[in-house]
Formats: structure tokens, sequence, C-alpha cells
């Protein structure tokens, strides 16, 4: 290309761009310049869409949803070239449209690697492909919501239309509902995770009302419980009321047909912060991804002031060297119970520490976002951690490979 950027750069390539300093108001009309000279080039509008979600602007996700629609009415593959030349292996990620959230980025895994990437997108109500790429493994990179439930159904269908081994199967997937998670785990011992109902927004009203008892809609619930909305994602509209008079005003603010709701837990530690970690699983292994400490009980780590806070950091940075001895150690049979109860290849669990040492689990989901994107000055600590995520995901796409291969041979 003569803008000097490759044909398709996907996620992480952008963002990758993006936080070395090309920023996105220069990317931007480059790309829209490749699309002004070919206007079928569906590469350059998938880049374009991918961008405009990047911002985190709200105003911008119908336009990037549109052009996404658009390119992927010309095509459904898109291939991302191992970064280190030559390739030893080819994955298959089914994937489906939709903002930062709707699937595993696995070439923010994959940075670096001599892994060839081929993105294949599933919508509802369109064709499967006739027939699929060469490839070598096939990892279903849908995550589980709502509007992703069909797509999933899909992806069950493009599994079978190939003889290699399939990562993450959509079934498995499927299983990630917050309600469906919740009674899958919540009696796994060393693990709390109170359970999750999905409740429609009538038998709320009437629970506001003094009308129905909360415990018909949430058994053993009692004030202060948690809200959102089904489907919602990032924290969106999500609260915690304390009483009826709050879940009434939460309802006058919100329009939505089905809630789910959960009993709250106070995680707040001695120093009244609260602590959240990431931890991802690779093949039933657990690795540190991120801490995040704030003085809110709603964390994210975009706005738990990390890049603001030494002592956050630094104790970030703590748990994450000395995460195989402590916090790994201390809930192993926890995590060990999960993972065995999930049934996947690669997720993630976002989770905390309650007061008396259990394993707080607030959500395991598969596209949760894991990347080497933050700024080597101020976290210098993890890149090892990452690179530790990386050579372990790598490692199980080789055996998985390799572990067809000998079957083949028999």
């Amino acid at each position: 290309m003569s803008d000097g950027l490759p044909p398709y750069l996907g996620f992480a390539g952008l963002w990758r761009l993006e936080s070395s300093g090309l920023e996105i108001a220069r990317l931007g009309p480059m790309l829209e310049a490749r699309l002004a000279s070919d206007p079928g080039n569906a590469e350059a509008m998938m880049d374009i869409a991918t961008l405009s979600i990047l911002t985190l602007i709200p105003e911008n996700r119908p336009y990037a949803f549109a052009m996404q629609a658009r390119a992927l009415d010309l095509q459904q593959v898109y291939p991302i070239p191992a970064p280190r030349q030559p390739a030893t292996l080819r994955v298959l990620a089914v994937a489906c449209p939709g903002d930062m959230t709707a699937i595993t980025h696995l070439d923010c895994l994959l940075e670096g690697s001599d892994v060839d990437l081929l993105m294949l997108y599933l919508r509802a109500g369109s064709p499967l492909p006739q027939s699929l790429p060469e490839h070598d493994l096939v990892f279903v990179a849908i995550g589980e919501s709502g509007p992703n439930r069909q797509v999933l159904a899909l992806a069950k269908e493009v599994a079978t239309l190939s003889s290699r081994p399939v990562i993450n199967p959509a079934a498995r997937i499927l299983a990630l509902t917050r309600d469906t998670a919740s009674r899958m785990l919540r009696d796994i011992p060393g693990v709390t995770m109170p359970p999750t109902t999905r409740v429609a927004r009538d038998r709320l009203l009437m629970v506001a009302a003094g009308t129905l008892l909360l415990e018909a809609v949430l058994p053993g619930g009692a004030f202060p419980i948690i809200a959102r909305p089904v489907d919602s994602q990032g924290g969106a509209g999500l609260e915690k009321l304390d009483d009826a008079g709050a879940l009434a005003s939460y309802l006058d603010g919100t329009a939505f047909e089905a809630y789910f709701v959960s009993r709250f837990v106070d995680y707040s530690g001695a120093d009244g912060h609260y602590r959240k970690f990431r931890v991802v699983m690779v093949e039933g292994q657990a690795l540190a991804c991120h801490m995040a400490i704030s003085t809110q009980w709603m964390i994210h780590y975009v706005n738990a002031d990390m890049d603001a806070s030494d002592w956050k950091r630094a104790e970030e940075a703590r748990f994450m060297v000395e995460f195989d001895t402590g916090f790994a150690t201390r809930h192993a049979g926890a995590l060990q119970g999960i993972d065995a109860a999930l049934g996947l290849d690669y997720y993630a669990i976002d989770c905390a520490e309650t007061r008396e040492g259990a394993l707080l689990v607030f959500e395991a989901d598969t596209a949760m976002l894991v990347h080497a994107m933050d700024p080597v000055d101020l976290y210098p600590y993890k890149g090892p951690a990452m690179r530790r995520i990386f050579e372990a995901f790598r490692r199980m796409l080789e055996t998985r490979k390799e572990s067809a291969r000998q079957a083949a041979r028999q």
C-alpha cells in the first residue's frame, strides 16, 4: 500500500499504531483515502469500523456497525498474516461483527507470533461459507451475549465443516450467561458467586411497589442487590440498589425488558479500597492479567486511575510477580473447580477476594480483553506477565495441532 500500512490491520494492528503515537485523527484519513481510491476495499471498511469503535465515542457506533455490514456484504474472511514469518500455524477464528466486547481478540494474543490468523465473520441470517480456507485449528472467537446467540449456533455448524480441532466449542460459550454461570459455579468449594436471575421488568416493578417479595424473583435475596440490563457490557446500567425505593428510581431511569439481579457482596478491604482481578485460564493454567484498585465497588481498569497512582501500580506489580505462590495458590482449588465446570480451553475470570478469603467471581467470559498495549514506562511489570499468557496460548495451539497430527497417523 502507498501509505505503508498492511492491507488489513485488524483490531490489534490499529490499536498498536494508535498506542505507538499514530493518532486516530491521522489514521482515520489514511484509511478513508484507501477507501476513496478503491470503493470496494472491504479490508479498509472493516478497519475504518474498528477505528471508529476504538474512539470509544458512543455516537460513532452506528457508523461503525454500518461499515462492518457493508464490508461483510463483500467478503467474510479477513487474513491477518503472522507477524513473524514464515508462519507455522494457521488458525481459523470464527468471529462476528460488533464492538470490542463481541469477540476474543486473538490478534492481541498472537502479537509477534508465527501464527497466521484467518478471521471468518458470521452473521445471523447470512449463509455459511461454501468452503473454508486452509487451516490447522478452528477457534470460536464469538463471545456470549444475547445478540450473539444466533451466531454461536451458526458457529456450531461451521465447526462441522472442518476436520480440524475446535478450540472453545460454541456450546460451551453459550453456557456463559450470567444466570447459567452462577448456577454452575456457586457451589464450588472456595467460590462465592451469588445466584443471578433474569427478571422481567414488570416483576421488578412489582418488587419496587411492594406487591411482590424480592425473594420471589431472587431466591434468598435481600437488599442491597445489584441490577443490570440483560446483555449490557462494561458496567453499562449496572447499579447497586439498597432498597425498594432505589429499585423504583432505577427502573424509572431505564427502559429494558429484562434485567439480571443478584445479591451485592461487599468485598472492600480493611483500607476501604476494592480490588478486582482479571485471571486468564489457558488449558487449566491460571495466569495474572491485571489488578484494579478503587474506592468504588464497580471497578473497571480504565476508571481505576491506575495511571495516576504509584502505590496502586506497585501493588498490582506485586500481585503479578507473586501470582503463582500467592493468589493462584490461595485459590487453586476454586480455580480448578471453575475450570472443570466450564470446560473451556481459553477464557478469563473477573473476580475478587471476600473478607473471608473466598474467590468472589463476577464473570467468566471468552471475550474479555487481554493485551500488551499498556505504556511500558508506567507498567514495566506487565510485559513479563503478558508474555506468559501469550506463550501459554501459543503452546496450547501447538499442542492441539500436534495431537490432531498424531491422531491422523493412527
